[in-house]
């Protein structure tokens, strides 16, 4: 019996021996003699997918800005500069049509701008100031009620979620896990809009204000100076409206309106301005007045 069972080892050994014969490497890279050559060959890529979600879930840092004073300076900084052409421009044009003397030109031109900085600066402060004070006694009053009811105050909060769609159940615990990290900054976001760490700078305002309003005082100036006294007005009229129309265009850009519109609307505003000085101009000078 065992010599038969011999006997016919190898001719089972003859029909299996051409599947290993097959597939040579793949058998030896999984048998265990392999070691760690065969794992630093082939990494495993399992360690790679668990990272991935890892980077992506966390936060990446963005820097807190000041957004309101951002756009409040750049709001301030279009409109100063907007007003210093129109201004500047009208009264030099308004001087040129009495008279083609350059002095009496320079003086109004130079007096439209230094008060008219100043103005728009007084202007600017004033008004921002006067935002920022609301701003700081409503968080103040919302700062007291959290002090001395903070279950009512936390009962608005969440009629507040409430009434933007909110499930009753959902809005309580958004007003609750909001509260608990930041009670104040929650109520002033929900029910005021009001960010604490961005309230407007009066200060930056009026600065930007004023520089913006004489960079643009000091192109109808150059315009009406620097040209010879007989091209003088028609100069100052196509550079005074095409630097307005640059600033509409930049206005609706910032506001995300329409740039053709608002170019058109302070070109029509601008030309208007600077016929009527220098009618007035003109009939003073031809009057003898001036």
């Amino acid at each position: 019996m065992i010599a038969r069972r011999q006997k016919e080892q190898p001719h089972i050994t003859a029909v299996h021996e051409p599947r290993p014969a097959a597939r040579p490497h793949t058998d030896h890279a999984s048998t265990p003699s392999a070691g760690p050559s065969a794992t630093a060959a082939h990494p495993r890529p399992t360690t790679q997918r668990h990272a991935a979600p890892d980077d992506h879930d966390r936060p990446e840092p963005h820097p807190r800005g000041n957004l309101a004073q951002r756009l409040n300076s750049l709001r301030a900084g279009v409109l100063g500069a907007n007003d210093g052409i129109v201004s500047t421009a009208a009264v030099v044009v308004g001087v040129a049509g009495a008279t083609a003397s350059t002095g009496p030109i320079l003086t109004a031109g130079l007096a439209a701008a230094v008060g008219g900085a100043v103005s728009m600066a007084l202007g600017e402060y004033v008004s921002v100031s006067s935002q920022r004070d609301s701003e700081r006694s409503h968080i103040e009053r919302e700062r007291r009620a959290l002090a001395t009811d903070p279950a009512g105050e936390l009962a608005q909060l969440a009629a507040v979620y409430e009434g933007r769609g909110i499930s009753p159940a959902t809005a309580r615990r958004v007003a609750e896990e909001l509260t608990a990290r930041d009670a104040l900054d929650a109520h002033l976001r929900a029910k005021l809009n009001i960010d604490q760490d961005d309230v407007a700078s009066p200060w930056h305002a009026a600065l930007a204000s004023a520089v913006a309003f004489t960079v643009g005082a000091v192109l109808p100036l150059l315009a009406i100076l620097l040209p010879p006294a007989g091209v003088r007005v028609p100069v100052a009229f196509l550079v005074t409206l095409a630097a307005l129309a640059l600033t509409g265009a930049v206005a609706a850009w910032i506001g995300g309106g329409s740039k053709l519109r608002a170019a058109t609307r302070v070109v029509v505003g601008g030309a208007v301005a600077l016929a009527a000085t220098f009618l007035v101009g003109s009939a003073l000078g031809s009057a003898g007045i001036i």
